[in-house]
């Protein structure tokens, strides 16, 4: 199936004749990609082939399985901004990507995704290794492709980068029958410019602009809440611009954290079901609710029902399908953050509302007093996963990439970690994907050598990608491990503790010696079990040069709050 026929362009350079995968090859290093994740099999083989003659220029790591690939190229994507490339050969190869291409597409990452297929002649025959790719991975993809002609190739990677990184970024997929691989052409250099049907930056509507200035100059209790597209789009000192004239407390999604830094004076917390007191409840408090660059899902929502329903909205999004699709919109201001906010900033008038800051900083108060003082110092001799996160903070400074996976560490490190720099929180949002953190944390390491690259992980999660400690050990990458263990899926067994009268259903978990496995991958490892061994063993961590697992023994039955129950107000967030 072919979604949208491929635009011709006008030649830009004439090669000799190669072939059609070193046109797959020669494509994605003209798209200005060095790296590359995988997992050869059949299928691509060829394609593999030719990326053993330009290891100097397009670096190929070995994965263990596809879905570490695609999800160390998600990693690589969000810690430097540019497009993670991955490849898969066809069948159940291609299949193992599904999980982060799906992912990828609901937290906007930009990936190229290239999978072999089998010959064209073969095609719906039921064939080795077959599988319809192109209609699996549809609804998933921003776009996808096959190719069943060399020829296609050039324009086909060409437009693959330019629509995942265009917009609002999204993974791309191109299958590419094996017959296409093989085929001779005259290679062409293609440069996509973009096509009719594509939009993908909105022209910003002047009049929409001064409609939402006249709002935010008139508010007495203005509230921002603050996405990843400040993120995609660069557009971190427009933010900061943006807030700091019209003096408006500003919230944020996980999503968004590290695009304002932690201790910024108008940055009031986390936004959601495990999110901040304060920026929560003032939520269904603010007069006017400024969205930039996020999606109101329901993890932020609530109850949609009864959701800010007191206060003027203004949306400023890329995504028109965003505008009204969860919460409906007085002013909606499409375009790039960056240029909205720019504009929208020269409009608004100087403003502070230090009363109204002080409601936020009240609620903190209560929330320092009720939550954040037991998870950062337990009255209990079992360690917390707040204290862990704190006591990386203490030695970072703020400064390191931290990558989570998901469950309970996810949320508590999304609380308690602190950031200076943007794209410094990586962590899978939409999808919640479990498995994420390890392949992710290779990818962003990778990605920026120069970062320390933390991957804080459950036993549970940490147990589903286990085996990318080869992918660490053969490509010898510094990343540095800490394993949250408390011998549970936690939070799927703080649900049952709260509202399943303690029936802990299938969530004990009875773990393996992580230390021997680590071992046998010739990583440097520690377990720390006692309060008074935590911070040696962090700063030890972070001493070392190369790879380290850190695991930590946590409290068994530790719940995250505050909490806002599933089909409750954000107004009904509860701190206990």
């Amino acid at each position: 199936m072919k979604s949208i026929e491929l635009e011709k362009e006008n030649p830009v350079e004439i090669t000799h004749k190669i072939s059609g995968a070193q046109a797959v090859v020669k494509a994605i290093i003209n798209e200005g990609a060095d790296l590359i994740f995988g997992y050869p099999g059949g299928a691509i083989m060829p394609v593999y082939d030719a990326l053993y003659d330009v290891e100097d220029e397009l670096s190929h790591v070995l994965t263990r399985h596809e879905q570490g690939a695609i999800h160390a190229a998600q990693g690589y994507a969000r810690a430097t901004g540019k497009v993670g490339v991955c490849m898969a050969t066809s069948g159940p190869g291609a299949t193992n990507l599904i999980t982060g291409i799906a992912d990828a597409q609901i937290d906007s990452t930009a990936l190229v995704c290239i999978t072999g297929q089998v010959h064209s002649h073969l095609l719906g025959t039921d064939a080795f290794q077959e599988t319809d790719v192109i209609g699996i991975s549809m609804p998933v993809t921003k776009w996808n492709y096959q190719v069943t002609s060399a020829a296609e190739i050039p324009m086909a990677i060409a437009k693959a980068f330019y629509i995942a990184n265009s917009g609002r970024p999204g993974p791309v997929l191109i299958d590419i029958t094996k017959d296409a691989q093989f085929e001779e052409i005259d290679y062409r250099h293609q440069v996509f410019k973009g096509m009719r049907s594509y939009q993908s930056k909105p022209q910003l509507n002047r009049k929409l602009l001064k409609r939402a200035a006249q709002l935010i100059n008139m508010a007495k209790k203005p509230m921002v809440l603050f996405g990843q597209g400040v993120i995609l789009s660069n557009a971190e000192k427009e933010f900061r611009a943006f807030i700091e004239k019209a003096g408006i407390p500003s919230a944020w999604t996980i999503m968004g954290l590290s695009a304002l830094e932690s201790d910024h004076y108008l940055n009031v917390g986390m936004l959601g079901m495990h999110g901040n007191y304060s920026p929560n409840k003032m939520t269904n408090e603010c007069d006017v609710l400024i969205a930039v660059g996020m999606r109101f899902d329901d993890r932020v929502t609530g109850d949609l029902s009864r959701y800010a329903k007191q206060a003027k909205v203004i949306h400023l999004e890329v995504d028109p399908s965003e505008i009204n699709k969860n919460v409906k919109t007085d002013v909606a201001v499409l375009g790039d953050a960056k240029e909205s906010l720019a504009a929208l900033t020269d409009l608004i008038n100087e403003r502070e509302h230090k009363s109204w800051l002080k409601e936020f900083r009240k609620l903190e108060c209560e929330e320092q007093e009720i939550v954040i003082n037991e998870e950062l110092n337990p009255s209990v001799d079992e360690l917390s996963m707040g204290e862990v996160i704190d006591t990386i903070n203490f030695f970072t400074k703020g400064e390191a990439i931290v990558v989570t996976d998901v469950g309970q560490h996810q949320m508590v490190t999304c609380r308690y970690a602190k950031f200076k720099q943007t794209k410094s929180l990586i962590t899978s949002g939409g999808l919640g994907t479990m498995g994420f953190c390890l392949p992710a944390a290779i990818g962003a390491k990778m990605g920026r050598p120069d970062k320390e690259v933390i991957a804080v992980i459950g036993d549970g999660g940490f147990q589903m990608t286990i085996q990318e400690l080869g992918t660490i050990f053969q490509s010898k990458i510094p990343v540095k491990i800490v394993v949250l263990n408390n011998e549970f899926l936690g939070m799927v067994r703080q649900w049952q503790e709260l509202f399943f009268d303690k029936r802990y259903a299938s969530t004990n978990m009875i773990n393996p010696d992580f230390q021997t496995i680590v071992k046998g991958y010739g990583i440097t490892t520690n377990k720390v079990t006692h309060r008074e061994s935590l911070a040696v063993a962090v700063s030890d961590m972070l001493k070392r040069k190369g790879a380290y697992f850190l695991e930590v023994k946590v409290g068994k039955e530790n719940n995250v709050f505050p909490m806002i129950p599933t089909g409750s107000s954000v107004s009904e967030i509860r701190l206990k």
